[in-house]
């Protein structure tokens, strides 16, 4: 089992459960989250005022998936989440984490079939 957060444009969110839904995935986690990376920021006007603004908006995805759907999942995130044909900086990240364990509170169920 491993564990993917995939870090997304907000505005790439419908693509991506689009792409996802097309590869059977459709347990995800959605959570708004702000950082920066290459794009640093940038600056705007406010009430006559230039500010700097550090932190972008950005979605974060998390996905816990079996070894099968591993790959799927990771190219339709890909699929989705990239601007363009060839895509830009800013585009996001995924992050691949080893999973231990997964426990179904309703039934108890663990592990692989708990997903």
């Amino acid at each position: 089992m491993k564990l993917i957060i995939a870090i997304i444009q907000p505005n790439r969110l419908e693509a991506v459960k689009t792409a996802l839904a097309d590869v059977e995935v459709f347990r995800l986690t959605v959570m708004d989250v702000q950082g920066f990376g290459r794009q640093r920021g940038h600056t705007e006007v406010y009430r006559g005022h230039e500010v700097s603004v550090n932190l972008l908006r950005k979605v974060q995805l998390m996905i816990a998936v079996n070894e099968e759907f591993l790959q799927p999942t990771i190219d339709a995130i890909i699929k989705g989440g990239r601007t363009g044909p060839t895509g830009e900086v800013g585009d996001g990240k995924i992050f691949i984490l080893p999973l231990e364990d997964c426990i179904r509170i309703r039934t108890g169920e663990r592990g692989g079939e708990a997903i």
